[in-house]
């Protein structure tokens, strides 16, 4: 089985591990993310708008957003690194690519704490995304600039014994999934 092969199965499963996750969400799944994200108050910090199953960030954005700047992601283009726009609650929103919705003025900074929506990830801090390599792409340009926090953002049952990752995927920070908070020792 080829890598590529390894990663579609991986992501099949753990699609499917993250719907049934989903449909039991009693919609408080960003309390732990609220409590991480409070010991980064004021700190430009990247969120996103979920989409299909994805977990929920916004109520924990809405918080940060009262303290300092908050993004969502915009992809500009294929193959390129994400841009972040500002976003606050209640703030108008458009159609983006992929579905995703992206605010209607675009006010683009750089975050220095970013919050990952993951399809699966190991307790080593892998990750296994969409397959776009955005993320990555976006990490690697942020964290040649400044020091950038990567907080992965999951259901617990996302969470792979191990993952096929390449020499260019970037590696998260933190995991916060609904029930813990799992600090990666670098």
């Amino acid at each position: 089985m080829t890598l590529d092969e390894h990663k579609a199965a991986a992501r099949k499963a753990a699609f499917a591990r993250r719907k049934e996750a989903h449909s039991g969400n009693t919609g408080s799944a960003a309390g732990m993310l609220s409590s991480v994200l409070a010991g980064y108050r004021g700190v430009p910090c990247a969120g996103y708008m979920p989409i299909r199953t994805e977990i929920d960030p916004l109520p924990a954005m809405a918080e940060a957003a009262a303290h300092g700047p908050v993004g969502v992601p915009v992809i500009v283009k294929e193959a390129s690194p994400l841009l972040f726009s500002r976003w606050e609650p209640d703030c108008a929103l458009v159609d983006g690519p992929f579905g995703a919705r992206v605010p209607a003025v675009a006010d683009y900074f750089e975050p220095e704490l970013v919050i990952v929506p993951l399809v699966a990830f190991t307790r080593a801090g892998g990750r296994l995304g969409y397959g776009g390599g955005f993320y990555d792409r976006t990490l690697e340009l942020l964290r040649a600039k400044r020091a950038t926090l990567a907080i992965g953002f999951a259901y617990i049952a996302q969470e792979c014994a191990e993952l096929p990752l390449e020499a260019t995927d970037q590696p998260l920070d933190m995991i916060v999934t609904e029930r813990e908070i799992i600090e990666i020792k670098g």
